[in-house]
């Protein structure tokens, strides 16, 4: 009967039809106003920390004040400031001088990530090795020893090398390589990595072949490495709607794009760069959730208050949502259950598919949902987890639900433009999250269940799981644990949110890329270790895959 209910009241008319068809107007010329703004190339494909999030979150802060809603972000405003770690950069004042000849950073030379910042001025010979000065290393042996070598780590070599002439009175250490090898060396800002005893930078074989030529000449050498995290600001924008109740549904949309790819999550091809507008990816979104706050502001639901969020940094990883959730502006044990809005406008005119995520997370779903509709063809996921921002919120055992219309050709490249977007299959979106909203007023606090983990997606292909959820937002050493999948193997050995993943048998890693190319190795029923860190404590698991 529940089921029935509902299934016609997302069927049928809000008000009168009348009423209504206005009412849709007005709607429909407001989703077409909001991401022709969103995606207009002013805004430079709103990546994140850019002046075109700027202007992005400033037009979205502007439509909040319309709706009346209460600023809910930092120090009373709408803005919720974030740090997003990008790795580490060389800074302006590093410089390696040579005889007097200043070279260029990146083009002629460049310091390792894993140097440590230090100044120094020396006068060596290459072909003398002595203690307190600067030696050399020629790559050329160690490359043609190693060339049929499918293990051959050259990043490591290096790194012990380093230490070993650190041991014994080196100064500092530069490199170069004259073998017809490529080393494919260069400055690898997201890597992580202990750091050496002393500095060490690479040379190009042409600085070599113009000012290393005689070894046996004394070089007057100054060097300086001055390597610092590299980081910029996201921001959240953030809007309340305060009816006095106990419990509190938010809706959520990323605004962030790609600007021009260059965090490297562009399926651009081409060599020219180019606006990644992101119409659909998410200015949909990001329009509905801005339409819903005058819907609701206008609504009689006042069983719920309404906190609505418009996260940066999801195409990073989730930086702003999970950000929100860690330093949430209301009390999230209050939280009733979050929507989740992501890729509303290209709904297919044909078949009018609709996907919607979460449905596992409250048995409430179940009740008040079916794919008998009208309008849509609905295809249900249960996860709670998946690429987008309620996966943040599911991680803290809060219902959710996400709205999607599908993937389409233009996905992550810059010809995701305003023109492509179906605004009347939008609206129906937008009505139909409207109506569970509704449908949800007089239910009070929804129950929350756990729920599988959505399957992997992308070009990596894994014969096994250790079945976690990685925190991309992590920016030490080791891969963070998100969350821990039900029934996985990182569940029966006892791994725990929050543990930091360093080894998978005898395999190191640093970052979550490291990992997944340690997991790789692995085939189903092999058995290893884990060793895991835990606050101050370093613990081993023994796994079978």
């Amino acid at each position: 009967m529940k089921r029935f209910l509902l299934f016609a009241l997302l069927s049928t008319q809000l008000v009168t039809a009348q009423k209504l068809k206005k009412a849709d107007k007005v709607v429909l010329t407001n989703l077409q106003t909001h991401i022709g703004y969103l995606a207009d190339d002013k805004l430079e494909g709103r990546r994140t920390g850019s002046a075109g999030e700027k202007l992005a979150y400033e037009y979205i802060s502007a439509e909040f004040i319309k709706s009346g809603l209460i600023a809910k972000g930092d120090n009373g405003s709408f803005i919720q400031a974030f740090e997003v770690n990008e790795g580490k950069q060389v800074n302006p004042s590093s410089h390696l001088i040579i005889n007097n000849f200043d070279l260029e950073l990146e083009k002629e030379y460049f310091p390792f990530i894993f140097s440590p910042n230090a100044s120094l001025e020396a006068a060596p010979s290459m072909a003398l090795r002595e203690s307190g000065t600067v030696w050399f290393w020629d790559l050329k042996d160690k490359l043609e020893e190693n060339k049929s070598n499918p293990h051959f780590d050259l990043t490591d070599a290096i790194k012990t090398k380093t230490n070993e002439v650190a041991d014994k009175g080196a100064t500092g250490l530069i490199i170069y390589n004259t073998s017809t090898i490529a080393d494919g060396l260069k400055f690898e800002p997201k890597a992580k990595s202990e750091l050496v005893k002393i500095p060490v930078l690479y040379v190009t074989s042409s600085i070599k072949k113009k000012y290393l030529y005689d070894e046996t000449a004394a070089l007057d050498i100054k060097l300086k490495v001055d390597i610092a995290d590299k980081k910029r600001t996201g921001h959240n924008v953030v809007g309340y709607i305060d009816n006095g109740a106990a419990n509190t549904v938010i809706l959520g949309a990323h605004y962030d794009h790609l600007g021009y790819g260059e965090d490297h999550n562009s399926l651009y091809t081409g060599t020219t760069p180019q606006i990644h507008n992101g119409a659909d990816d998410n200015a949909s979104g990001t329009a509905a959730l801005i339409e819903l706050t005058k819907l609701l502001k206008a609504s009689k639901f006042k069983n719920n208050n309404y906190l609505f969020v418009s996260f940066s940094g999801e195409e990073l990883g989730l930086f702003g949502s999970k950000y929100f959730t860690e330093h949430s502006t209301i009390d999230l044990s209050t939280a009733n259950y979050m929507i989740n809005m992501d890729m509303l406008g290209r709904l297919n005119d044909s078949t009018h598919g609709l996907t919607i995520g979460g449905y596992g997370t409250s048995p409430v779903w179940g009740q008040l949902l079916t794919q008998k509709d009208k309008f849509f063809t609905i295809k249900f996921d249960s996860s709670g987890s998946g690429p987008s921002d309620h996966t943040s919120f599911y991680r803290k055992d809060i219902p959710v639900l996400f709205f999607f219309t599908g993937v389409h050709g233009d996905y992550h490249k810059p010809s995701d433009d305003a023109d492509k977007i179906n605004y009347n299959g939008e609206l129906q979106v937008v009505k139909y999250v409207y109506n569970i909203i509704n449908a949800t007023d007089k239910k009070g606090k929804l129950a929350f269940t756990k729920t599988r983990e959505a399957a992997a997606t992308g070009k990596n292909s894994f014969k096994v799981s250790l079945g976690i959820m990685p925190d991309y937002t992590y920016s030490g050493g080791g891969v963070r644990v998100d969350g821990v999948s039900e029934g996985k193997a990182a569940q029966r050995i006892g791994i725990k949110a929050g543990d930091i993943i360093l080894q998978l048998g005898d395999i190191k890693f640093t970052d979550v890329q490291s990992y997944m190319g340690a997991l790789g190795k692995f085939n189903k029923g092999d058995a290893t270790k884990v060793k895991v860190k835990r606050g101050n404590e370093e613990l081993v698991f023994d796994i079978v895959f």
